[in-house]
């Protein structure tokens, strides 16, 4: 319902007599009275400009509006707000699913004086998000700033100041505890060898809280503003240090592996540092950012208000932070999808062809295989061996199989999408040939593939007749197998996809094995195994574990591969479902046995052709999902909205009109990528940023170096000093982050809230 300036300035007349006892309903009759439900951002912004010309002309609406809403938010936890909300939680995901299906069945008690509740009362509409981000941040800016406090009231921004530096306490406690968890500590030891950032963020934190409550007054509920006001650049200079060492971190994943538990905690301590500096903003506008962070805080209260009990966000929430593992740890993966260059579109061809040559010889084995007399277990045992055991077979080998998407392959897109954005447009850009670059290097494998299995797979069934003297099938099977091939008449582009999927979870497989053997170090074990010892010479030794450790992803998800694509079928008979597998390698085998074994006077050139263009048709639904479920995997984890992924597909049609042959052969100059190599592997820099902690912090580097003497006495002169003010020795290390200047100011314990409308 659309409703006018006189509804909107009743509203806020009412809102203004009330502002001393304030009750959520009020607020909700101005937010109804604002919220526009269609996805219109010029209608959205009208009607805010409609609300700010009102309080323009009537300055007491905002200092009403501003005292109403400190008043009820007060009445409510404020803690939480500010330290848990859109922060991960540590939490397993089977707990945190088992919470939400119990709360189907039997509703979770609400936290009557949880915040959330409030924003869950206030923004009861679907819609809500979505309305919220389309307000303009021009528009934000212009409201934050006709809504204040006057003089008068200055008792209420002393509580919210306090809270907010309560607030900031309990995060920096929290990031040091991350930071010097056991399982961060042995990822990057270095952090307390080299520094103390984490234990000194805590001190500036706890020493700018004092600070600042003792230069604005805050403790005699008041809010004076100084002549020069505290400075929270140390604060900050600190937790950018933080922000180093785990960009550090990430920087070693590829070598140290690592687990969902510290993706886990990487990401809680990127969000906790990142809203440190949102809670900094909205005490000393240190980058006249504050109505940004006002905004920010807002949508990420509402936003998880209306997604707390949802299954989809859940699973969004955790889909994103597998992504993250996924991609930033793109392991040692012996397998190589990506060419940029005629060198390495050659080097896949070659591969590609090898794989060929097995894969003729493995269509050959399931169809003399499928004439035994097996029950339905034991026909999946055996077409699982020999597809496991074939590719594992081509890995070995060198060779490679079309259309496989390995993880490597999710990391090398991401690496193109920077974190901040800046500068999307470009990125998009620079994907979008990387993209074009993939479908190349694809599709030269495709041919590789079919080039080399089909004639083998000839030869193949001309040798049997030639020896045996009978056909190896006879042309009922030779017809099925055509039958399979039917784009129309059968489930083959189904089958195809379903081989895309398992081929996209083949390359998490491998992504998965190969950061299992990174992390647990598989390959020194090897080494050093005592048992292996006694079998085999030391130099056979060492050669095993560095073969383990660089192929066991690649291995494990080709085996793992084969047994998926061996036993779909079997799975469907006995689920009753027309479940199987069409992969492009051997179906252009297939195709040549249908061909040659069919009967005469069955075979003609339009059986052949429409075969043909199955087989291909095969090839392009394996290709597309497993690379777009890559490519999703990928941009998830850089947190690519949807209108980004329409500007890519637009970017990449357009190349197809412009450009086509670019898709199928190699360009003229390559295209060179930041992070990766001309065979698509990531270039890691290990350029690693050492953070030292200013003199004056208990935390001291554990180096080598002996402390004489005079040493001690010239370290003691500049004053090295804990923040508590108690002198410490040369090399002593203390972990002690009590601060007996740190006055304990509470916030005063409010009301019970009050409650809200059912």
């Amino acid at each position: 319902m659309y409703h006018t300036n006189n509804d909107l300035s009743h509203i806020l007349q009412h809102i203004t007599f009330l502002s001393e006892l304030p009750e959520p309903q009020s607020l909700k009759r101005l937010i109804d009275a604002l919220r526009v439900v269609e996805d219109d951002e010029t209608l959205v912004n009208q009607k805010i400009t409609e609300f700010i010309t009102l309080l323009q002309e009537n300055p007491e609406y905002g200092a009403g509006l501003a005292v109403f809403l400190l008043k009820l938010i007060d009445q409510y936890r404020q803690i939480t707000m500010y330290t848990t909300t859109g922060i991960v939680s540590d939490v397993g995901f089977s707990h945190s699913i088992n919470k939400l299906i119990g709360h189907r069945f039997l509703p979770l008690l609400p936290e009557e004086d949880s915040i959330v509740e409030l924003a869950n009362y206030l923004f009861d509409q679907d819609t809500d998000e979505q309305w919220l981000s389309l307000i303009s941040a021009e528009q934000w800016d212009e409201l934050v700033n006709l809504i204040t406090v006057d003089s008068s009231h200055l008792s209420l921004v002393a509580t919210a100041k306090n809270g907010i530096l309560n607030a900031l306490v309990i995060l920096s406690y929290r990031i040091s505890g991350i930071g010097l968890h056991a399982e961060m500590m042995e990822a990057y030891p270095q952090i307390l060898n080299y520094s103390a950032a984490f234990v000194a963020q805590n001190q500036e934190t706890v020493m700018f809280a004092n600070q600042y409550r003792q230069a604005h007054d805050l403790d005699s509920m008041t809010d004076i503003m100084p002549d020069v006001d505290i400075d929270p650049a140390p604060l900050i200079v600190m937790l950018d240090q933080c922000s180093e060492i785990v960009a550090n971190i990430r920087k070693r994943i590829y070598k140290t592996g690592i687990s969902i538990r510290m993706t886990n905690m990487l990401v809680r301590l990127e969000q906790s540092i990142h809203r440190m500096h949102i809670l900094i903003e909205l005490l000393c506008d240190k980058n006249q950012n504050r109505d940004k962070a006002i905004v920010e805080l807002i949508q990420e209260i509402v936003r998880t208000a209306k997604n707390r009990y949802s299954f989809g966000y859940l699973i969004e929430n955790n889909a994103k932070l597998l992504s993250r593992k996924i991609t930033e740890n793109s392991g040692r993966v012996g397998e190589h999808y990506i060419s940029t260059d005629r060198a390495g579109y050659k080097k896949m061809y070659k591969k590609a062809g090898l794989g060929g040559l097995f894969i003729a010889f493995m269509a050959t084995l399931k169809i003399l295989g499928s004439s035994l007399i097996l029950a339905p277990i034991g026909k999946a045992f055996m077409n699982s061996m020999i597809y496991g055991l074939g590719f594992v077979s081509i890995h070995i080998a060198g060779g490679t199989v079309a259309t496989k998407q390995p993880a490597m392959t999710a990391a090398a897109i991401a690496s193109t999408i920077s974190e901040t954005g800046n500068k999307k447009n470009k990125q998009l850009t620079k994907l979008a040939e990387l993209v074009v670059d993939i479908m190349r290097t694809q599709f030269i494998a495709i041919m590789g593939n079919i080039s080399v299995a089909m004639p083998v797979a000839l030869l193949i069934a001309y040798g049997w007749v030639y020896f045996h003297g009978v056909p190896m099938i006879d042309a009922k099977k030779a017809g099925t197998l055509l039958h399979e091939l039917d784009p129309l008449r059968s489930l083959s582009l189904i089958h195809a996809g379903i081989a895309g999927i398992f081929l996209f979870l083949s390359g998490l497989i491998s992504g998965y094995y190969d950061n299992l053997a990174t992390f647990n170090k598989v390959g020194e074990r090897i080494k050093r195994h005592q048992t292996l010892a006694r079998f085999m010479p030391s130099t056979w030794q060492n050669r095993l574990g560095d073969f383990i450790e660089a192929n066991l992803g690649a291995i494990m998800g080709n085996f793992i591969f084969g047994c998926f694509l061996g036993s779909t079928a079997t799975i469907g008979y006995m689920l009753g479902l027309p479940l199987d597998i069409r992969h492009i390698a051997f179906a252009s085998a297939n195709f040549v046995y249908g061909l040659y074994f069919l009967s005469p006077q069955d075979l003609t050139w339009q059986i052949a052709l429409y075969s043909f263009i199955g087989v291909m048709l095969i090839g392009f639904v394996n290709l597309m999902v497993s690379f777009s479920l890559s490519l999703m995997v990928a941009l998830r984890s850089k947190e690519v909205n949807f209108s980004q992924w329409h500007e890519l597909h637009s970017l990449l049609f357009n190349h197809f009109i412009t450009r086509p042959w670019e898709f199928f052969i190699p360009r003229r100059e390559s295209v060179k990528y930041a992070r990766m190599d001309s065979e698509g592997r990531i270039i890691h820099d290990d350029t690693v940023k050492d953070t030292i902690a200013p003199i004056g912090y208990v935390v001291r580097r554990l180096g080598k170096r002996k402390t004489s003497a005079e040493t001690a006495k010239t370290d003691l002169s500049q004053e090295h000093f804990s923040p508590v003010g108690v002198p410490l020795e040369a090399g002593e290390v203390g972990l002690d982050m009590y601060n007996e200047n740190n006055a304990k100011n509470p916030l005063p314990k409010p009301d019970k809230p009050p409650q809200l409308p059912k």
